[in-house]
């Protein structure tokens, strides 16, 4: 909240200085902005906030959208990332073969190679009987190498390349907005409705 405010009292002082006026007079790129960085409660639940994000979503469907910017702010667009970070000793991947001949290389899944054969205990604590395993979110492919027929060079199926989706963000949206010193703050936030 204490974010918000240093944000809020940033924009409001640039904006709004040389004449005093209301928040309603702001343009509608720093409406757009102030709102987005309300976090407890988000944009959803400030009723000033509502119509001009409303106005936003709806104008983003339109052909020839540009995003409205706050000059003032000099936070520019928004970014997003759709996706959490993956977990401590995975990679992101993704689930696209390039068989598809889509263009997309969306990273949608985790990746981490285990070695169940050094801590069995672990592997299974986290990997056997899972309800994910169950509901097939998680798989399991044992890595060989070497020749099937050349069993001094097989690492006897130790490692397993262990994959699951990654976890999709609640507010995938984010503005870096400079705070009074001229350091980037992010503020996540989302566009439901």
């Amino acid at each position: 909240m204490k974010r918000l405010l240093y944000a809020a009292a940033g924009l409001t002082a640039l904006a709004f200085a040389p004449t005093g006026a209301k928040a309603e007079d702001a343009s509608w790129g720093c409406q757009v902005l102030l709102c987005a960085a309300s976090q407890n409660p988000s944009w959803q639940g400030v009723p000033y906030c509502v119509p001009p994000m409303k106005k936003l979503i709806s104008a983003m469907s339109k052909p020839g959208f540009d995003w409205p910017i706050c000059h003032e702010a000099k936070a520019g667009e928004p970014g997003k990332e759709v996706f959490e970070e993956c977990p401590a000793g995975s990679q992101p991947a993704s689930s696209s073969n390039g068989d598809d001949h889509s263009f997309r290389d969306e990273k949608d899944l985790c990746v981490r190679i285990v070695d169940k054969c050094k801590d069995r205990s672990e592997f299974h604590r986290l990997y056997g009987n899972d309800e994910a395993n169950e509901q097939g979110r998680i798989t399991l492919e044992v890595i060989r190498s070497g020749r099937d027929d050349d069993f001094w060079n097989q690492d006897n199926g130790c490692k397993v390349k262990v994959t699951s989706p990654r976890p999709r963000r609640a507010d995938p949206w984010f503005f870096d907005i400079p705070n009074d010193k001229g350091v980037k703050e992010r503020f996540w936030f989302n566009l439901r409705t």
